[in-house]
């Protein structure tokens, strides 16, 4: 099966299982982003903050985090024994804090406490990677980008959007000629849904997924066969 009948079927399954909880119209809108984006600071910290951290963890921290300091500027002017306690529940959060600080900052210094909109202003950030400048452009500003996880690199992986040994950056490059732009906005947001309902990092839920015709885990695991 080609890749681009491959997009078509998950795109459609995917909306299917999770699009009623997106509120444009699925047949043509490009994502609850789209009129919903959030703060584009409060997305950069709290990706920053989710690196090698679990979802329910980086959601508490920068949840104690924002209570008391929202800007760039609060921040920027915080203690880093103040930050590191509010930031206790994610991993590596004595490193984190000074570069949350840092971030704020060089927002406040260089953007007049703004957070730039475009991928190469935001990687020069410290601390910001693809993935975290992605993030931002998508649920802080609208724009069409792709952030991979670990989410959306294992499902593109399972199912044959990317090679299986594809790094995450490389993930990125595949997904970007393959999945037409107008479907960027959705794709985090559906591959992470999926990821944590069904196509799960460790013990995926097969018996609950409708790709397992092209699915690599699937035909390696359970018939012992390779798919192309």
């Amino acid at each position: 099966m080609k890749r681009e009948e491959r997009v078509r079927r998950i795109f459609e399954d995917l909306w299917r299982r999770y699009g009623d909880s997106f509120r444009d119209d699925p047949g043509t809108a490009l994502a609850k982003v789209t009129t919903e984006t959030e703060d584009p600071f409060k997305v950069l910290i709290s990706t920053i903050l989710s690196q090698r951290t679990r979802d329910e963890m980086t959601e508490l921290a920068s949840a104690r985090l924002f209570a008391k300091y929202d800007t760039p500027e609060a921040i920027a002017m915080a203690r880093v024994r103040d930050l590191q306690e509010l930031i206790r529940p994610v991993g590596f959060y004595r490193q984190k804090a000074p570069k949350i600080k840092e971030v704020s900052r060089i927002l406040v210094e260089q953007y007049e406490g703004r957070v730039p909109d475009t991928f190469d202003e935001l990687v020069a950030l410290p601390q910001v990677g693809p993935k975290t400048a992605n993030c931002v452009l998508v649920y802080g500003f609208g724009k069409p980008a792709i952030p991979v996880d670990v989410h959306v690199a294992v499902i593109s992986r399972r199912l044959g959007l990317a090679p299986p040994d594809a790094t995450e950056p490389e993930v990125e490059e595949h997904l970007t000629k393959v999945v037409p732009e107008r479907l960027w906005l959705q794709l985090n947001e559906l591959f992470v849904r999926f990821g944590k309902d069904v196509c799960r990092t460790s013990h995926p839920r097969c018996d609950a997924c409708s790709f397992t015709d092209f699915c690599r885990y699937y035909r390696q695991t359970r018939t012992g066969r390779r798919v192309s």
